[in-house]
């Protein structure tokens, strides 16, 4: 297992490299820069110019993509134009707003998929089945402004039972308890959307999977030994049914840290989605790049952990 991870972790050296030049090209492609995003009719060229030396943006593509990527390997993601302070300090800000909302709606949709999905195909074209089907749809075809929209206009506006957004309450300015009962009313109507566009494919994951495995030879054996249908569904064949579900888990990583921009934008959440939707309007690279290279890292460390997983899941799995 040891050896198997550092095979992996040296794989990936490569492997960054590769996306570092991707999307620094990307982004050397994209018309115009931060002096001209700012939109100053009364900057003169001599002007722009002065600035884009100082922020080094008058460097050939080349040369600015060696000292990002030296910078890059001593831990330097450079400044943010946008917000005049280092990127790591803009993401640490952001990026645990993000967290919050997303580690909640993850666990909500994994536990509500799980045993939806699994009741779904002990029970196949049942009723229960097929309520669970139609809502499934439903979730999966609605886009997520649609649904914010609807919940902000239902128990916002009309119910008037939470926020209609933010992530505090202006002017409360509340500590301890008091401050996590108003995040926690606020955050409710962003998890609820996160959760309900989640679900509906994670449901429709742990469907499928079991019913492929609820009709192996294994589990009729289980049932002819008489064991209790619950030890055989959540003991024996739920556990081989996690294991395709398990990949998705560690692509669930980067969604963790990478924030919902247009969930974070109808609900005005301070999340780290809204800073980088914001990022790529006003040209910011050095965020642009810093976050999606952290990013990239995640998702390349999800991939790892997915496949460890696998044989924490399934003893037969071997990783050599």
């Amino acid at each position: 297992m040891k050896q198997y991870m550092i095979r992996r972790l040296l794989q990936m050296i490569p492997t960054m490299i590769g996306i570092s030049i991707i999307v620094f090209a990307i982004s050397a492609m994209v018309p115009g820069d931060y002096i001209t995003a700012r939109q100053n009719p009364n900057m003169t060229q001599e002007k722009a110019d002065e600035l884009r030396k100082i922020y080094g943006l008058d460097k050939p593509d080349y040369q600015r993509y060696f000292i990002w990527a030296g910078n890059m390997v001593q831990g330097n993601m450079g400044d943010s134009l946008q917000h005049k302070k280092p990127v790591t300090s803009v993401i640490n800000d952001y990026v645990w707003n993000s967290f919050i909302i997303a580690f909640a709606s993850l666990m909500l949709s994994w536990v509500i998929a799980m045993f939806t999905g699994v009741f779904s195909a002990k029970f196949q074209y049942s009723l229960f089945d097929k309520i669970i089907t139609l809502l499934v749809f439903i979730c999966m075809s609605l886009p997520s402004f649609f649904i914010g929209l609807v919940l902000i206009k239902v128990f916002a506006l009309t119910l008037n039972i939470f926020p209609v957004g933010g992530m505090t309450t202006a002017g409360l300015n509340a500590t301890g308890w008091d401050y996590v009962v108003d995040v926690a009313k606020h955050s409710v109507l962003p998890i609820t959307v996160l959760t309900m566009l989640s679900t509906g494919s994670l449901t429709r994951y742990f469907r499928t999977s079991m019913l492929e495995v609820i009709r192996q030879d294994y589990i009729r054996t289980a049932r002819a030994k008489g064991l209790k249908e619950r030890t055989v569904i959540f003991k024996h064949a739920l556990r081989n049914a996690m294991i395709p579900a398990i990949t998705l888990l560690g692509f669930e990583l980067p969604s963790l840290f990478g924030g919902a921009m247009i969930m974070e934008q109808i609900f005005v959440w301070p999340g780290v989605g809204h800073v980088y939707l914001g990022s790529i309007n006003m040209r910011d690279y050095p965020f642009m790049l810093g976050f999606t290279i952290f990013l990239a890292a995640l998702t390349l460390l999800g991939n790892l952990l997915s496949d460890v997983m696998y044989g924490v899941a399934d003893p037969r799995i071997r990783l050599k």
